[in-house]
């Protein structure tokens, strides 16, 4: 047999391969079959076909090299060739010959002779027309077995035709069964399905059941079979039941179990039976078995009667009878009707239901698990736990793949509504788990977006709701839309998460780590969406396919409501998704152009069936939050979208004018002015003002009018107030009007895109507004009295307060001020409206309201939300702000807020009046929230809504820092609660987050470092500190250097601390700039609404460390630098500064644990090599070490547990006993700070590392233990346990490293555990341990140093008061007698134990 060819194997083997075949003369296994060319199938007809015919390869005709490629060139249509016709042919034959139209076959018909045909007339009848033929009787004629597809005229013709061969069969079967009666009928495969009593008369006369004759070609096929049959018969006839069941079960032991159950069912009825075989195998059952011989017996009286054994379960009872007339019930399926049955009853569940488990009603209700509800309500099914009502989330996500639209969008429906309600906190604990991480987690997000591109509406309807409930919280959009006219409120965080996740990237792979590194490699959405959704949805083309569903598909009413939502819900996330939306192609125009329409059809109250070509709020808001998110999409807003002609259409009529729903028309035109008020916070829209200026008079002066009418509206009430939002911008854009010149510019793309176009508002143009809105703030504040009418007009009269803040700083600001009319209107002012406002009693009681709404002294009320998940950001704010939160319908905060920023700068243009407006801080309810602020708390996890609370409470503490200030520096003696100031400005400096930097640093230059707000350095703290320290015996003091000597220099040096820490705590410059111009109101320098993402404060907790931390860094980075010379001067400054807070504001620091703070200090000694051994460092690293060895602060100073900013603290103790053993001499405050982390309390790896490896040290630890600014037993007690520390310790003590005069301290504490060791009795100790003690007790015993003999035999008790140290026992007790006896009267060993 020839081998194929092997790969590796050349042309000249697959030659000699071909050689060798054609010499066998083999057949080929495979026949070459030309495919025949239709334009040359003439001339190939003619050619015989060579079977034979082989393709033989020769290399004769091969040339040596590869021919050349050579592109082919074009293909061209090639003209046919000229057709010559035969001289001697007649065209009329040649057609004949060639034609091939249907013509010629038509022409060559014969018909058939029906001349010997009899011709019968029709039988007649009764009716005119033939009967029809109804479906009712063909169900009950039977259904063929192939009438599935079937015509009902066929299936018709089919029955008559089995009708007429049954009745054959009938004959042949009568004729027949005389003769073999009393004979056995039982086929060889009979397999035990019929009765035993069924004779055999009755089995014959059906026939042969397994042979079919399907193969028989003749004429006598039916009579062929016949005969196999009786052949069959009378072989069974002749064999006893024995060895027709010994056949029996040969064959079913050879034949395979799938073709004996195949049997079984074409031998039963309907095939029932069969298939319960069928299903029995394949679940590995048994399947009984019966003999096949059929005892004779009287035949049944009737067929119906006669019935199969059972191989299954019974039959299940259903409460409905099926009929065969029934559609498609001809084959009926019992399992599959087993639904149909009654419920089985509810099982009681023993265990906790867990989250799989859960199931909701259609509302999204979180069933009860034995809730027993009736199943008319359509939430019981046929899935798992049948009897149980509701659906699991499994089965509704299940249902929402269905190919019918109505379950899909049913299933989107009720997610939502599950949703919903888990975001208002309705399920509370009742679940194990977050239903939001769950569903995210199964894909929710993605079929979502995949149903977004669903063909039928209600889908498309149905999930648009989903993902506006999944994104949108309706509560944080009401809250950030009633706090857009506070101070500062129209800027909020983005909406985005701003997690650490560094155990997620322990878990990627390699290739998802290079992923990110490269930032043109586009991640999939899966890995966006895990963390972070908006960019997820952002990536699967969310933008343009929303798009389409507003431009093209012109969804209902509330579809675009819930769009608009959504795209809200995105412009919130950030400035690169705002840009994404502002890009998106046509998307905004379609907006602008059907949903911003300059003119439309009169649309009257009630549900509208098209949104599109009305104006809608929604849309405006849209945009108000996309400009809010950068100066230059406001710009391309105004610009490119002619929103200018908008805004004048739908500010220019009042909303009652507006042919639209009040409502609606109110919200529009509040929406109208906030979009016009973000504009004017950069610059914008000053032409619009010109324009509009008589419709905003207007507006102003209706007014009064509208306050007059009861009840108030609150949808009024903020028109009103976005309507003074408005006026307060454009007359901060008015004092801009004269800008500086620019700065150079800069690589900041934000900075550089900043206008440096004046606005085209001007002074003259705005200062008119004044005596407008000066009498609807006094006519408001009349309300102040009543609660109730007060809390719904709050808004207004904040915004007008902010107004007269931002008018008369703008005032103050005009290069050509009148200073004399100036201050005139200030104290007119002052009188008529801030001093009568300041003595109400009703508005003493605002102030009592700040503690109670505070989220500082009220952490819960900013608890997260129960569904509140870290890749969806959101405020929190679903179910409403409590009435008692900084947010609630009881909260003083935004009003007194403003009315803080009103005195504040009056107080800055005229400084007398300070004193009568300063009154306001006497308050007894400002005394107590400014004291519970400024208390030691745990600050809570930062969440979205506390970093958006916490900013609007610190912009009222720092407006009473503010004031505080101005009036301390204008009294002559220190104010009584300075302290209380001061605690506050420190706490706050601390806690404030990003886009306050300017606020940071105005509290640097001013509160924090004020001699003023340190009343103790005036009024005899540095005394106090001294007769603190002369009290304190087991503090070390030394001459000259006293603690109060060392504070009243410090608060000398408090400009040059104050330049220290303004150096070093520095703030970004890009920040610090946009957050001063934000709070200054300088339009040309705002380059957006949205702040920093709020990760963490400013400035750390230990920022008082903060020069220390930067010249260790300097000094001991990865180039080691030289210090600078002014290095000296920032170490003594900030020490001064940490000494100052321990000493007089001790509250400020306790964030910092006592341990850091001395990590902080022994960074001192590792900065330079001669920095510690100046004077100053030595006094106050001595003077901040007493603080913290003090016997109330020492039990706090943990060592072993995480510091913040410091790896490992026993590495930083290896570092500092190697520079230690480099740079101290001897050092005695170096050498106390070494002493201090070997405590006994401590770590064992900081004394291991110092008697271990650095054992050198020892030598210079020459601390006298008078010094020792700790108690000695806190080095002795409790006994050493660590048998190779005390190892160390003996064999330092008795090589002579540790002695007296070079180490007394840590000799002593040697002594004193070698002591214990060796005399200790303790039964539980292992055999190592008593091994080891007495071999060191038998060394000691032997030692040739008789005073360390006598040290370690006799010790007693440590004692700093004797030279040594300790006490000595005159002689030993008995018990150590007896033991040192025991120990030395037996064998000496050489060699130490467990070594």
């Amino acid at each position: 047999m020839l081998s194929r060819p092997k790969p590796g194997e050349s042309e000249v083997d697959l030659l000699q391969f071909q050689n060798q075949f054609l010499s066998s003369g083999a057949t080929p296994a495979v026949r070459i079959a030309k495919k025949v060319n239709k334009k040359d199938r003439c001339a190939d007809e003619e050619l015989p076909i060579l079977q034979d015919q082989r393709d033989v390869v020769t290399l004769d005709k091969l040339p040596d090299l590869p021919p050349t490629l050579v592109p082919a060139p074009p293909k061209r249509a090639r003209p046919s060739l000229p057709f010559t016709q035969p001289e001697d042919q007649d065209p009329e034959e040649r057609l004949d010959q060639h034609d091939r139209h249907i013509t010629a076959v038509f022409t060559k018909i014969i018909e058939r002779d029906t001349s010997a045909m009899a011709v019968t007339m029709p039988l007649p009848s009764g009716v005119a027309f033939p009967r029809v033929f109804h479906r009712s009787q063909k169900g009950t004629q039977g259904k063929t077995a192939t009438s599935g597809k079937r015509s009902i005229f066929a299936q018709e013709i089919a029955l008559r035709r089995k009708a007429e061969t049954n009745n054959t069969q009938m004959e042949m079967s009568i004729s027949t069964q005389g003769q073999q009666k009393g004979s056995l009928t039982t086929e060889v495969l009979g397999l035990g399905e019929q009765d035993p009593h069924v004779p055999e008369t009755g089995k014959s006369s059906r026939g042969p059941q397994l042979i079919t004759g399907e193969g028989l070609q003749s004429q006598d096929a039916k009579r062929e079979i016949q005969t196999i049959h009786e052949e069959n018969l009378a072989k069974l006839h002749a064999l006893s039941p024995e060895e027709i069941l010994q056949e029996q079960q040969k064959l079913l032991a050879q034949l395979d179990p799938s073709l004996i159950a195949f049997l079984k069912s074409r031998y039963s009825p309907n095939g029932q039976v069969g298939v319960e075989s069928m299903e029995e195998q394949k679940l590995g059952t048994d399947v009984p078995e019966t003999p096949a011989v059929e005892p004779v017996g009287p035949p049944p009286p009737s067929k119906d009667k006669w019935k199969q054994p059972e191989l299954a379960t019974p039959a299940p009872e259903l409460p409905v009878t099926p009929h065969k007339e029934w559609l498609h019930m001809d084959s009926v399926e019992l399992e599959k009707l087993q639904w149909t049955q009654d419920l089985p009853p509810l099982r009681q569940q023993k265990t906790q239901e867990g989250m799989q488990q859960a199931r909701f009603s259609l509302q999204g209700e979180l069933l009860a698990p034995d809730a027993d509800l009736p199943t008319h309500l359509g939430l019981h099914h046929h899935g798992e736990e049948a009897e149980r009502a509701g659906y699991s989330l499994q089965e509704i996500f299940h249902l929402a793949r269905s190919q019918i639209s109505q379950q899909r969008a049913l299933a989107l429906q009720v997610l939502a509504r599950i949703i919903s309600k888990a975001q208002g906190g309705e399920f509370g604990s009742q679940l194990t788990d977050s239903v939001l991480h769950l569903m995210l987690d199964a894909g929710f997000l993605f079929l979502l977006r995949f149903s977004l591109d669903d063909s039928v509406d209600s889908v498309i309807a149905a999930a648009v709701w989903a993902l506006r409930a999944l994104l949108v919280a309706p509560g944080d959009e009401e809250l950030l839309d009633n706090t857009f006219s506070w101070y500062q409120g129209a800027a909020i965080f983005p909406l985005m998460p701003c997690q650490e996740e560094e155990e997620e990237e322990d878990e990627e792979t390699p290739a998802e780590k290079a992923r990110k590194k490269n930032p043109q490699e586009t991640r999939p959405p899966p890995d966006l969406a895990r963390h972070d959704v908006i960019k997820g949805l952002l990536a699967t083309q969310l933008l343009p396919r929303l798009r389409y569903l507003l431009e093209v598909t012109y969804p209902s009413p509330t579809v675009v409501q819930d769009i608009l939502a959504v795209l809200i819900r995105v412009a919130r996330h950030s400035l690169e998704s705002a840009t994404k939306v502002l890009e998106c192609p046509r998307l905004i125009d379609t907006l602008v152009r059907e949903f911003l329409p300059s003119s439309w059809s009169p649309v009257g109250e009630g549900p509208i069936s098209c949104l599109h070509g009305v104006p809608c709020a929604a849309a405006m808001k849209l945009l108000r939050v996309l400009a809010s998110a950068g100066r230059n999409i406001s710009a391309r807003l105004m610009s490119g979208f002619d929103l200018r002609s908008r805004l004048c259409r739908f500010v220019s009529e009042a909303p009652q004018e507006l042919a639209m729903p009040i409502q609606e028309a109110e919200q529009l035109n509040t929406e109208s002015f906030r979009l016009w008020a973000v504009a004017a916070t950069y610059g914008q829209g000053g032409d619009l003002y010109r324009e509009l200026y008589p419709v905003l008079i207007r507006a102003l002066q209706a007014l009064p009018q509208e306050l007059s009418i009861r009840p108030h509206s609150r949808l009024a009430m903020l028109r009103s107030s976005a309507l003074i939002t408005l006026l307060t911008r454009l007359t901060q854009a008015s004092s801009s009007s004269n800008p500086e010149p620019c700065a150079p510019a800069s690589n900041n793309p934000t900075e550089s895109n900043l206008s440096s176009v004046p606005p085209s508002v001007t002074w003259v143009q705005v200062s008119g507004l004044r005596p407008l809105i000066e009498p609807i703030l006094r006519q408001v504040l009349k309300e102040l009295p009543q609660p109730d009418t007060w809390g719904a007009l709050a808004p207004l009269p904040t915004a007008c307060l902010l107004y007269l803040a931002a008018h008369y700083q703008a005032w103050s600001q005009q290069p050509k001020l009148c200073p004399g009319e100036c201050l005139q209107d200030v104290e007119r002012l002052s009188e008529e409206l801030v001093l009568p406002l300041l003595s109400q009693p009703t508005f003493q009681g605002l102030w009592d309201s700040l503690r109670h709404c505070s989220p500082l002294c009220n952490p819960l009320s900013c608890a997260p939300a129960p569904e509140s998940i870290p890749n969806l950001v959101s405020l929190g704010c679903g179910g409403g702000c409590p009435p008692l939160s900084l947010a609630g319908s009881s909260s003083a905060f935004p009003f007194l807020t403003s009315l803080l920023s009103l005195l504040s700068t009056l107080t800055r243009i005229h400084k007398g009046l300070c004193g009568q407006l300063a009154s306001v801080l006497a308050t007894p309810g400002l005394q107590d929230y400014l004291l519970h602020c400024g208390a030691p708390s745990h600050v809570p996890r930062l969440t979205p809504f506390l970093a958006w609370a916490l900013r609007h409470e610190y912009h009222l503490q720092y407006l009473v820092l503010t004031l505080a200030q101005r009036m301390a520096v204008l009294r002559p003696d220190p104010s009584p609660d300075a302290i209380v100031y001061h605690t506050v400005a420190l706490t706050l400096v601390s806690h404030l987050l990003p886009g306050s930097e300017y606020l940071a640093h105005e509290l640097l230059l001013g509160c924090v470092f004020r001699p003023e707000f340190l009343p103790e350095g005036a009024s005899g703290g540095p005394e106090a500190a001294d007769f603190s320290d002369k009290l304190n015996l087991g503090s070390s003091r030394r001459p000259g250097t006293g603690r109060g000597t060392l504070l009243a220099e410090a608060c000398r040096d408090l400009p040059s601390i104050r330049g220290c820490y303004l150096a070093h705590c520095t703030l970004p410059c890009s920040a610090l700039l946009h957050s001063q111009a934000l709070y200054q109101g300088e339009p040309l320098h705002i380059p957006s609404l949205l702040l920093p993402m709020p990760k963490e404060p400013l400035l750390p907790a230990d920022w008082s460390f903060l020069p220390l931390i930067h010249l260790y860094h300097q000094a001991s980075g990865p180039v080691s630098k030289a210090l600078p010379p002014s290095s000296l001067g920032t170490a003594t400054h900030a020490l001064q500064w940490v000494l100052v807070l321990e000493s007089w504001r001790p509250s400020s620091l306790r964030p910092v644990p006592p341990a850091a703070r001395l990590a902080r200090l022994m960074c001192v000694f590792l900065m330079d090599s001669d920095l510690f051994r100046e004077a100053p460092i030595q006094c106050y690293v001595t003077a901040l070490l007493a603080q913290l060895c003090q016997p109330q602060a020492l039990p706090l100073l943990k060592l072993d547990c995480p510091l913040p900013g410091l790896a490992s603290f026993p590495d930083l103790y290896t570092s500092f006993l190697e520079h230690f053993e480099a740079v101290s001499f001897g050092d005695s405050l170096f050498g106390t700070l070494v002493l201090l982390p070997l405590q006994r309390q401590y770590s064992v790896t900081l004394r291991l590392s110092l008697f271990g490896e650095h054992v050198g040290a020892l030598r210079a630890l020459g601390l006298p233990l008078a010094q020792l600014p700790v108690s000695l037993e806190n080095y002795t007690a409790p006994p050493e346990d660590n048998l190779e520390l005390l190892k160390l310790y003996f064999q330092a003590l008795v090589m002579g490293t540790l002695c007296p005069h070079w180490c007394p301290v840590l000799y002593v504490v040697a002594v004193a555990h070698v002591n214990s060791f060796i005399f200790s009795q303790d039964p539980k100790s292992s055999d190592v341990m008593v091994a080891a003690r007495k071999w060191m007790l038998q060394k000691t015993w032997l030692l040739a140093n008789e005073r360390l003999k006598q040290h370690l035999l006799y010790y007693k008790l440590p004692n700093v008061a004797l030279p040594e140290g300790f006490e000595l026992y005159p002689q030993l007790p008995s018990l150590r007698q007896n033991r040192l006896q025991a120990v030395t009267s037996g064998p000496l060993k050489d060699e130490v134990p467990g070594s």
